[in-house]
């Protein structure tokens, strides 16, 4: 039976998507303000550059005196422009909020530093804390589904005409600018600058996908009688037996998947390879798991 086949069904999913649509936009407004507040209290008053149009900011700033949150919202201007002609209506619309409001919460927090009383000397404290505090903002921006434009705009744009990954486009772009870094600001703050982005980018993808708890396993193996026992009898946990076949020599067999908790990762490896020291077996993180006996 199709459950949207009642009004009642539908009504109940509309309200849920509207629930829904309403916590990621404050998920995403909570996340420009939380990078704004660790740009203006241990990034920018310490000249750290992690990148992103927020270290090109940093950059003019100290060159000409310009102000950080009006540099923002120029170049993302520019770059929604670019995004439009480039990536089309709908990516670039995907942008446009947080290429806004980014900027904006940046002149309102942009002073915070000299209320609070943030030491700029302990460059390390400033970088792992404005890196761990950015990192979180960012994470509740990309969880909500939304970015906050800037270089991500110039990483979609090289990843689709030079067909490369997201990834090394951000190496290539963010990388660029911590590089220039070192040219104005020196060595140790490129360096610095350096654990800014890496620790950003940690905390982002651990706000995203949570912290694993769990190892899932796929395992195939001749003795797949025994490994599944091992599993069910000594380690306590469920099985699922998939049915596969090999890609060259077209062998059927049977392909073991399971999930347990991370401290057991350890006994089910070398269960596995006491029972079939041949077998091949693909451990992986599991973030969420649901439902099950």
């Amino acid at each position: 039976m199709n459950i949207f086949s009642k009004n009642k069904d539908l009504k109940f999913v509309n309200y849920i998507n509207k629930k829904s649509s309403k916590k990621r936009l404050l998920n995403f407004i909570l996340g420009c303000f939380i990078i704004a507040l660790a740009y203006n209290l241990f990034i920018a008053p310490n000249d750290l550059v992690p990148g992103g149009v927020g270290g090109i900011a940093i950059i003019l700033n100290n060159l000409f005196g310009f102000d950080n949150s009006l540099t923002v919202l120029i170049l993302n201007i520019f770059l929604l422009i670019i995004s439009y002609f480039f990536l089309g209506k709908e990516k670039t619309k995907a942008t446009l909020l947080g290429s806004l409001l980014l900027p904006l919460f940046l002149k309102l927090t942009q002073n915070y530093h000299v209320y609070l009383g943030i030491d700029t000397e302990k460059l390390l404290l400033n970088a792992i804390f404005g890196g761990i505090l950015y990192g979180f903002g960012a994470g509740l921006v990309f969880k909500a589904g939304f970015t906050v434009g800037g270089t991500d705009i110039i990483n979609q744009i090289i990843s689709k005409y030079f067909k490369v990954t997201i990834g090394k486009s951000m190496i290539f772009s963010d990388g660029l600018i911590v590089l220039l870094s070192g040219i104005f600001f020196g060595i140790n703050s490129m360096l610095y600058s350096g654990l800014i982005l890496y620790i950003i980018s940690l905390m982002s993808d651990r706000v995203v996908l949570g912290i694993s708890n769990e190892k899932m396993f796929y395992i195939v193996t001749k003795k797949d009688e025994e490994v599944k026992e091992y599993i069910l009898k000594y380690l306590n946990h469920g099985v699922t037996v998939f049915k596969g076949k090999g890609g060259i020599n077209e062998k059927k067999e049977d392909v073991l998947m399971t999930v347990l908790p991370t401290k057991d990762y350890y006994r089910l490896k070398e269960g596995i390879n006491a029972i079939d020291p041949d077998a091949f077996f693909i451990v992986t993180d599991s973030y969420e798991v649901f439902g099950g006996e």
